[in-house]
């Protein structure tokens, strides 16, 4: 009969195996976050091209989508590393179907260039068409932190995907003023879109600082400080307080245009260090891990020494107090973390309390993961409240959104409190026009 101690092992190198697909899918993260920064700047250029009706701007969007071709490429080969075999790899289906969506979406991206580069399209069916791609590739973001079973490692994946997010938003912003500014005038729908992607930028980033590090959030308040925030902030203030129908002046498209551009680029500072933060988690993880493991079948080692079978290392050894007059739960207590802690251990200790150390780190790890988790499923919630009003109300995502925080905020209640009021009143809602 196999040993409590040669399941330990196993589920050591369960872990290491776990942890590498994790550090594989982390790396693919920062591959999608350099690629969607990459085509952020590609939309933003295209819209000043067609808001130019084709007199400026052509030559930096192709220098732009060259870039953006470039590290497409590197996508597509993170994605080539990550393992499919079904055997291994069952829990991540829905990451697998995000990712066969966005190869789509990246194998349609030249003919959109092509549109854009004729003006085949405006400039609102251009930022559609591009947030639509980059949306499939923020997906796959979601999943996997959605996938990853380690409370740390899915908090700073959860931070990611918020800052991506809040990143798109201001990526759309940049490309909405930019088509305003080209075209010489204000409409009232780009406005309304241009104060949906300013709170919704803020929202995301908001969730972000609150799940980082106390290192990534001072970053965030240095890129934060008011000489750095004001050009753009007077830029806004233009494009908000300009009537519909008023006349904006196109010069001011370069201004807008570079105001947006340092602002997306000090988030791409800080969207670096949470890749790297979250990468050097995945290394430290499996190297304590690593060492865990080997103590382990030193122990296992010692143990059998002059023994013909496994059978013996079920045993405890004298000092170890009895499985039935243990009485501690064995829930893991608040304060005790992850590796290190009581698992490089000395060969005198008892398989039991290996055992029971083992049973309260996976308990502390669940109930860790199910609070970084709420904040992936309060997201999911909205989204699928925003959308059932679109359908049933003939509403845009931004007036959806507008109506749900207005009644949040008419009924003091949270907007997750909302989306879930709506969700269960989805049999009753009217659909407008019957």
């Amino acid at each position: 009969m196999k040993s409590a101690l040669s399941f330990l092992i196993a589920a050591r190198r369960s872990e290491i195996a776990g942890l590498q697909r994790l550090a594989l899918t982390s790396e693919l993260v920062g591959a999608i976050g350099r690629l969607v920064h990459a085509l952020q700047r590609e939309r933003g250029l295209s819209n000043l091209y067609l808001g130019s009706q084709g007199q400026h701007w052509a030559a930096e969007r192709l220098t732009q989508v060259a870039q953006s071709q470039t590290l497409q490429a590197d996508v597509e080969r993170a994605f080539d590393q990550l393992d499919t075999d079904a055997a291994l790899s069952g829990h991540r289906t829905r990451l697998f179907g995000r990712i066969a969506y966005a190869l789509q979406g990246l194998s349609a991206l030249p003919r959109l260039r092509e549109r854009v580069g004729q003006r085949q399209w405006g400039t609102e069916r251009t930022v559609a068409a591009y947030a639509r791609l980059i949306q499939a590739l923020l997906a796959v973001v979601f999943e996997a932190a959605d996938s990853a079973w380690d409370p740390d490692i899915s908090r700073h994946l959860v931070a990611f995907l918020n800052f991506l997010q809040g990143k798109e938003f201001a990526g759309q912003e940049r490309a909405t003023g930019s088509a305003l500014f080209a075209a010489g005038r204000m409409d009232t729908d780009s406005q309304q879109r241009l104060l949906h992607f300013i709170e919704s930028q803020e929202r995301c980033l908001q969730v972000c600082t609150d799940l980082a590090s106390p290192a990534i959030r001072q970053l965030w308040v240095e890129a934060q400080r008011p000489e750095h925030l004001m050009p753009l902030e007077r830029m806004r203030r233009i494009l908000c307080t300009t009537p519909p129908g008023g006349v904006l002046d196109a010069g001011h498209s370069q201004a807008w245009f570079d105001a947006c551009s340092r602002h997306i680029d000090a988030m791409k500072q800080l969207e670096d260090a949470l890749a790297a933060e979250l990468q050097g988690l995945c290394s430290q993880r499996l190297e304590a891990t690593a060492l865990e493991l080997a103590a382990l079948e030193r122990m296992a080692g010692g143990l059998g020494a002059g023994r013909p079978t496994d059978t013996g290392a079920a045993t405890l050894t004298s000092d170890g107090p009895d499985f039935f007059d243990d009485t501690r739960a064995p829930a893991l207590p608040a304060g005790i973390g992850h590796a290190g802690n009581g698992f490089g251990v000395p060969m005198e200790q008892s398989i039991l309390e290996l055992v029971r150390d083992q049973a309260r780190r996976l308990q502390s790890m669940g109930d860790e993961l199910d609070t970084v988790r709420a904040s992936l499923n309060e997201r999911k919630t909205v989204e699928r409240a925003k959308g059932l009003l679109m359908a049933h109300r003939q509403l845009s995502e931004e007036q959806a959104h507008k109506t749900m925080r207005q009644m949040a905020m008419n009924q003091n209640k949270r907007l997750i409190d909302v989306a879930e009021a709506v969700l269960a009143m989805a049999d009753v809602l009217p659909v407008r026009g019957r």
